[in-house]
């Protein structure tokens, strides 16, 4: 499949993966920072963004996309950071494209199976017909009932977009999400042990990487280490910002 992406600035690539219901957009302001040194490519993974729809939502299918729009670009090797879902895919690419990532960074995901998350905001997205939307507050007042923290709200309702004609669409394939949250959630263990550098960074007040998820991360990821950021939780990049982008600068350069 052949991805939107953005690019910003000049040197070797890094890949930016967001996660589930993000979009590169999401993270401007962090590849702003980073194109100070490198070439930052940020796809909009498939369903999401400004790339296409499918009705396959899959790890293997994901991480194809990348290693696609890799060759179509020239790259051969690529350092890479994915955020939840975006992890995933980042793990499943190192697993099955073995040379390809030159280092990983991982953050607030394990290689293990979640349980089924996010189906009320699911819920919430489902119920609203963009046809009917007057404006954007008509969303969000829907979306209040199912969503009541207002910062959650306000990055999930970036997915409306304006037709031509000024009526409301969502760049979510919000279908195919739905029925997919569960190979999404889906562990992404790899085949063999994975030799490269990777860093694993979780928010200290979220539970998408336990103590008992450090211990199996060090088993499959040998030359890993994993750094906690207080007062974070799962959007720990949007909440410490200044302490990720540190973390992952010294990692790169390191």
């Amino acid at each position: 499949m052949k991805l939107f992406y953005r690019t910003l600035g000049e040197g070797e690539p890094l890949f930016i993966l967001h996660g589930l219901f993000g979009s590169s957009e999401n993270w401007m302001t962090h590849a702003r920072y980073w194109a100070q040194r490198y070439k930052v490519i940020l796809p909009d993974m498939r369903n999401h963004g400004q790339s296409p729809h499918s009705d396959v939502m899959d790890y293997p299918s994901m991480a194809a996309d990348i290693c696609e729009l890799a060759d179509d670009l020239g790259i051969s090797t690529f350092y890479l950071l994915g955020h939840s879902m975006g992890g995933k895919v980042g793990m499943t690419i190192a697993d099955t494209c073995r040379g390809l990532i030159r280092k990983l960074i991982v953050a607030d995901i394990a290689p293990r199976q979640y349980p089924v998350h996010h189906i009320s905001i699911l819920d919430g997205l489902m119920s609203i017909d963009p046809a009917t939307l007057k404006s954007r507050k008509d969303a969000d007042d829907k979306l209040s009932k199912y969503v009541p923290q207002p910062a959650i709200r306000q990055f999930l309702l970036k997915n409306l977009r304006r037709d031509h004609d000024g009526h409301f669409t969502w760049k979510l394939n919000l279908k195919v999400i739905y029925e997919s949250i569960e190979k999404i959630g889906a562990a992404t263990l790899p085949s063999e042990k994975i030799t490269i550098p990777t860093l694993f960074i979780r928010g200290i007040n979220s539970d998408y990487i336990t103590d008992d998820d450090i211990l199996m991360i060090r088993n499959y990821f040998s030359d890993s280490r994993v750094e906690s950021i207080g007062n974070a939780g799962h959007w720990l990049h949007a909440e410490q910002p200044e302490i990720f982008m540190k973390l992952v600068e010294d990692f790169l350069s390191g």
